[in-house]
């Protein structure tokens, strides 16, 4: 299957279980993966025949910035239903969302999680 692939977007919000992180924010990192035929795409040369990533962004910085979730886990289940539903032609979606600098103890470079989904 071909791959849509946006790495490293960046978006600052409110997510987290903790009071600081509802209160402070944080920057939160998307990587994400969609798979999808682009054969048409590969041979017309048209966006109408692939999915357009600038707006796959603008998908992913609405999820991100204008909700607020204690579980990362539940932000990119919600980004996945959304690109389901805004864009038919994706047949599956990675994504993976960190964080740079939770209230955690300790020394990391980034916390987060990876989800894998398929339109059912």
């Amino acid at each position: 299957m071909d791959k849509i692939i946006l790495k490293g977007c960046r978006f600052y919000a409110y997510h987290g279980v903790f009071s600081e992180e509802k209160a402070l924010g944080q920057i939160f990192t998307v990587d994400l993966d969609l798979s999808l035929d682009l054969t048409a795409a590969s041979k017309t040369d048209k966006l109408e025949d692939t999915v357009n990533y600038g707006q796959v962004f603008s998908v992913l910085k609405t999820c991100v910035e204008n909700s607020q979730y204690a579980l990362i886990e539940r932000l990119a289940g919600v980004i996945c239903e959304d690109i389901f539903e805004q864009f038919s032609s994706v047949n599956a979606i990675k994504i993976r969302i960190t964080k740079e600098n939770p209230p955690i103890a300790g020394h990391y470079d980034r916390v987060g999680i990876e989800l894998e989904r398929e339109r059912s």
